[in-house]
């Protein structure tokens, strides 16, 4: 469940986006990130790092977009908070040896090395492909495609990967732990 409130943002962007405009969206997707790093910080007493990334570079970029009135600047925010993403999973996975997917899902030692490998490599990739698919869609469609895609694209994208590793991971699981 606590992976599904980092929707929260997206979705207070987007009801900002169709009620007034990209860059009053903007200053609500930058407050709405704020206030879930707070909440999971009074919560949990921690923040993990893919929350901390996601707040730094949409901090940066939310005020960037507001100092300069330029929504490029958002639009480059998607891209590279995938990019960060994808870097440290490969990097996890080749430079320090362990898959940070695996301790992100909840590290089950029953499921082979190899397993997490792929899964760290896939979802590297995954980043990747959908930070290069966003440059595209942000510069080369107009605004309301692309916080369309921002917002129902990459989210149902994402959703449909994670399905799928889930069943990936389910399916080199011993037959005692599937029931």
């Amino acid at each position: 469940m606590k992976h599904f409130t980092h929707f929260i943002p997206l979705t207070v962007f987007f009801i900002f986006y169709k009620i007034y405009d990209i860059y009053l969206a903007s200053g609500a997707l930058t407050a709405a990130t704020t206030l879930l790093l707070v909440l999971n910080w009074l919560k949990y007493r921690k923040v993990d790092i893919m929350t901390l990334i996601t707040f730094l570079i949409t901090l940066t970029f939310g005020a960037l977009t507001q100092f300069f009135h330029n929504d490029a600047f958002l639009k480059w925010k998607v891209t590279v908070i995938y990019t960060v993403f994808a870097l440290v999973l490969l990097n996890s996975q080749y430079v320090l040896k362990k898959p940070l997917v695996r301790s992100l899902l909840g590290q089950d030692s029953t499921v082979p090395e190899k397993v997490w490998n792929n899964l760290n490599l896939a979802w590297g990739l995954f980043f990747l492909i959908c930070g290069l698919t966003n440059i595209y869609v942000s510069f080369w469609l107009s605004q309301s495609v692309w916080v369309n895609f921002k917002v129902f694209g990459l989210t149902i994208i994402t959703l449909v990967f994670m399905l799928i590793s889930a069943i990936y991971i389910y399916s080199y699981m011993p037959e005692k732990l599937k029931k």
